[in-house]
């Protein structure tokens, strides 16, 4: 499991913190839930550039199970490996169903912002094609805000190739940007200092007790991900950042945001989880 990333917390939200533990606990469980369930269910399935991200929610939108799995079938929200990225997700989708005990039928999913309409399309015949019905697609900065529910400020999706950025105004997104730079720089920057290849590098940056040794080197690319959200959210009244996606739970990261942007910035729990949970309470079975 990903470090949950509870360093930088700057705020409390007691209902956000109950919701990314359970849907931490849910994702990671092997076990079917304690009590079952038998009624309508919410699916949604990040293709990240690293990690995919298959949850299920509820009727009330609380985890129920969810799965997840390192692969790189999607680079930059693009479908690189359409085989591959319909294997993983029918993978996934079987696991869950396993430990649910009855079938997924439909499911939603999510794109950075800025990617063209025909690979976000493509991305719905991922779904299609590993037997989901695709009820919807949603950026992912707004997905994230499904949960967390900003009023104002600005969320931040830092993935494995990009960091999306999404200025929310009165709950609304007013504003939208995606460029490369993610966790996959770090694992490249990782692997070239350290003479590793790029999945031994992947591996010992998730690692906790290396992760302090390792932050001298991942900083620039940090800053550089400060710099680009600095740059789009120029021009707006901005007074807090939030930053999710399975990136940011690399301790320090918070931090460094906060020095670039000299705004206060923080990181939920569960930062992986918190877009396909967003994505997933966009799907209307």
């Amino acid at each position: 499991m990903l470090d949950s990333g509870r360093e930088g917390l700057a705020y409390m939200n007691p209902a956000l913190d109950t919701l990314l533990a359970q849907a931490e606990r849910a994702i990671a469980a092997e076990a079917a839930p304690s009590v079952a369930y038998r009624g309508p269910v919410h699916v949604g399935v990040d293709l990240g550039t690293a990690y995919t991200v298959l949850a299920v929610l509820d009727q009330a939108n609380q985890p129920l199970a969810g799965a997840y799995r390192f692969a790189q079938v999607a680079r930059d929200g693009l479908v690189v490996d359409f085989e591959g990225a319909v294997a993983l997700v029918k993978l996934l989708k079987a696991r869950v169903e396993a430990r649910l005990g009855f079938a997924l039928t439909s499911g939603a999913s999510g794109y950075p912002p800025g990617v063209p309409p025909a690979e976000v399309r493509a991305t719905a015949n991922v779904l299609r094609a590993a037997g989901l019905e695709c009820t919807g697609l949603i950026d992912e900065p707004t997905a994230a805000n499904n949960v967390l529910q900003v009023q104002d400020g600005v969320i931040v999706d830092v993935g494995g190739g990009t960091t999306g950025v999404a200025v929310v105004q009165n709950g609304q997104v007013v504003h939208t940007a995606d460029e490369a730079t993610g966790g996959t720089h770090f694992s490249l920057v990782i692997a070239g200092a350290k003479n590793l290849t790029f999945e031994q590098a992947e591996e010992i940056k998730t690692d906790p007790r290396q992760q302090a040794a390792l932050f001298p080197l991942v900083r620039p690319v940090m800053e550089k991900v400060g710099t680009i959200i600095r740059r789009h959210i120029a021009g707006y009244p901005v007074s807090q950042i939030y930053l999710v996606g399975g990136t940011v739970a690399f301790p320090g990261m918070a931090a460094v945001i906060e020095e670039v942007t000299g705004i206060s910035t923080s990181v939920p729990g569960a930062p992986l989880f918190v877009t396909p949970l967003g994505i997933a309470m966009h799907n209307q079975p």
